[in-house]
């Protein structure tokens, strides 16, 4: 059960931002207690608000008791967005960022060096209660705002912490742009499957069933990665032959080094 003290102020209720919505309400946050700031927010997310009663838009003067604020809008907008809700400020609340590319800085120089900050980056399986959520805090947050970031992004999957925010540009190269790259997967085994003969449509439920339910065994068992991998590979099998192009030097490993390298790189400009 969710439990709030005063306001959770949703700034931003897109993709990212409903999938939370979603799963707090079904967490048992009181609607009463969540506000949503969104000049246009997709009709799924607008029927949702309606049909629990958040309120939309309100006055952002009028709210006198914000406890959290969950900073979920695109990173090229933050500038304009930030300063119409620095009056919440004066509440001191917990400032939580789900927004690629801006650092704690960022919101400290908006809302005061004595804010309570924490940095996230989730993923997009979020949308599916399968996310996964690295968190950064600054040193103004205190144990009980902890707690409540810690079950805010429960709600849609899993959450890790990290001691350095400098980390968050390793986590944003692999968890965080991670979903585009099994997506690519499916496309690349796919495109394969077509060129050996099979019709594309079923080439692509092949792939798709395949690494879904790979994701799902994982999940549910528990059992390490390599270790799934070798069960499923029989000495010079049809999987023995394919790993050994996959596992060459210049297989899988190699490009994935230099991808999650870029991403890593690119996510340090960003946040420069």
């Amino acid at each position: 059960m969710l439990k709030l003290k005063g306001t959770l102020v949703l700034v931003g209720a897109g993709k990212m931002g409903g999938a939370m919505l979603e799963g707090w309400l079904k967490s048992g946050a009181d609607p009463a207690k969540v506000v949503a700031i969104d000049p246009a927010p997709p009709a799924e997310v607008k029927a949702l608000l309606a049909a629990k009663g958040v309120r939309l838009n309100p006055q952002v003067a009028g709210i006198n008791d914000a406890e959290v604020i969950i900073v979920a809008v695109k990173p090229q907008v933050m500038e304009d967005v930030l300063p119409t809700i620095v009056p919440l400020k004066s509440s001191k609340p917990l400032v939580l960022s789900v927004a690629a590319g801006k650092t704690i800085a960022t919101f400290e120089r908006h809302f005061g060096a004595d804010a309570a900050v924490i940095r996230t980056i989730p993923n997009t399986p979020a949308a599916v209660g399968r996310g996964i959520t690295a968190m950064a805090q600054n040193a103004n947050v205190s144990p009980a705002q902890l707690e409540l970031a810690r079950t805010l992004l429960s709600a849609v999957g899993e959450v890790v912490t990290v001691d350095d925010e400098s980390m968050i540009d390793a986590v944003t190269a692999v968890s965080g742009s991670g979903p585009a790259y099994v997506f690519y997967l499916t496309e690349c085994l796919a495109a394969a499957g077509e060129k050996i003969g099979l019709p594309p449509a079923l080439a692509m439920q092949l792939a798709r069933a395949t690494v879904a339910g790979s994701g799902e065994l994982m999940r549910q068992s528990g059992i390490e990665a390599a270790t799934l991998r070798q069960n499923v590979t029989s000495p010079k099998g049809t999987t023995y032959a394919a790993l050994q192009i996959l596992m060459a030097e210049d297989g899988m490993q190699p490009l994935f080094d230099k991808a999650i390298d870029a991403a890593a790189r690119r996510s340090r400009e960003l946040a420069s």
